[in-house]
């Protein structure tokens, strides 16, 4: 089976830590079939310069790289910031089809991941290729940006047109088929999981290594420090602990554009937070190792794959009842879940996981994920399925 993968979600230069579930569960794909994806660059005329002027990094992209056995090419694809995002989808599908126009007998399905612009630009491109379409979802696409004036007809459409539809949590494929996607091909596939990276490890040890306070317990926040990620809260919650004994530490990894004012707003409410900025895996990995817990308050959310790698390291999680992560986090060993959106829940919450004595061993074993193979796995079967329905004929052997 050749499957021919579409999605902006996907780390490159200038965002080396973007959606490394996405990178690690199409790898482990690219075992058991022929994968070629096309992890696409927004681009405009200028961007790079309207980039440096504002100061801003300006990575070069190579056109193609090797993951593995994973072939990645980043085409670019013409965007209109701001004003072209209802747009996005035809103008993504339009620069796509010169590059796979002639490849339309060596594609068996297309794999679209995110549901816009990815998933309409996969179905407009399908429809002309005469192959099935599956998307994978993954949560804003489907639950932030449907309530968007003009976005909501778009999504909608594109879940008609797959022939099936898989997200990592059953919120996330519940609110597919709300949207229109056929409920009897809606899976969930759970991410998997780097067991021999993310595993119970050393305490001490680990804050040895990365320099920290043996003497402070530490609270890890992995992700963008932004508002719908709970950080406002999060910040409010510490700021109420202080004075604890013995004295509380917030690690931020991860980084954005809010990152300096946070900090800012930090030192000035007296919360004692180390921002690292962006990590590889192996040192996120040190991180929860060396953590007390992982704390993550978001307002909204699929399953972020962080929570799964902290309970693999044999750390507690507090965090928020959205999205799936009540599928995840669901018995009092594995931590404690509150409402978004409530500093003061969060930090009681916090207060309570950080005077409990617990286990590693315990959560680790608690906690029911298989590895990244045995995900890969199961979109193999989505996708087989897909290709062998009969719905679609590829166009030229009818």
């Amino acid at each position: 089976m050749r499957v021919l993968i579409v999605t902006k979600i996907f780390p490159n230069a200038r965002q080396p830590g973007m959606a490394p579930y996405n990178r690690h569960q199409f790898e482990a794909l690219s075992k058991l079939c022929s994968v070629e994806l096309m992890a696409s660059v927004p681009w405009f005329p200028g961007d790079g310069l309207i980039a440096r002027l504002r100061g801003r990094p300006w990575e070069k992209i190579l056109d193609s790289v090797q993951i593995g056995t994973l072939d990645v090419t980043h085409p670019r694809v013409f965007y209109v910031p701001s004003v072209g995002q209802l747009l996005s989808g035809f103008t993504y599908a339009s620069s796509l089809w010169p590059k796979i126009a002639f490849k339309h007998r060596n594609i068996d399905v297309i794999l679209a991941a995110f549901a816009y612009p990815d998933g309409f630009a996969g179905a407009l491109l399908a429809r002309k290729l005469g192959v099935p379409l599956v998307v994978k979802v993954h949560g804003s696409d489907i639950n932030v940006l449907p309530g968007r004036m003009g976005f909501g007809s778009l999504i909608r459409w594109t879940m008609r047109q797959a022939h099936a539809v898989f997200g990592p949590s059953r919120p996330l494929v519940k609110r597919a088929v709300e949207l229109g996607a056929n409920p009897e091909r809606a899976r969930v596939v759970l991410n998997g999981i780097d067991k021999q990276l993310f595993r119970v490890r050393d305490r001490s040890e680990a804050r040895l290594g990365l320099g920290l306070s043996r003497d402070s317990r530490q609270l890890l926040f992995v992700g963008r420090p932004e508002r719908t990620k709970g950080f406002d809260d999060l910040i409010a919650a510490m700021a109420s602990l202080r004075g604890s004994t013995p004295p509380i530490e917030l690690i931020v990894v991860g980084d954005g554009a809010e990152t300096a004012g946070y900090r800012e707003r930090a030192s000035k409410l007296g919360v004692v937070a180390k921002f690292v900025g962006i990590m590889s895996q192996e040192a996120i990995a040190s991180y929860l190792a060396a953590c007390d817990a992982l704390v993550l308050p978001s307002w909204a959310e699929g399953t972020p794959n962080v929570i799964i790698e902290a309970l693999a390291s044999g750390r507690r999680v507090v965090s928020t009842t959205v999205g799936g992560i009540p599928d995840i986090v669901n018995q009092p060993a594995l931590g404690v879940l509150v409402e978004p959106r409530n500093p003061n829940d969060l930090a009681h919450a916090l207060r309570c996981v950080l005077a409990e004595p617990y286990n590693p061993l315990h959560v680790s074993q608690s906690m029911g994920f298989g590895d990244w193979a045995h995900s890969a796995g199961e979109v193999l079967q989505i996708l087989e399925s897909a290709m062998h329905s009969g719905n679609v004929a590829k166009r030229g052997e009818t």
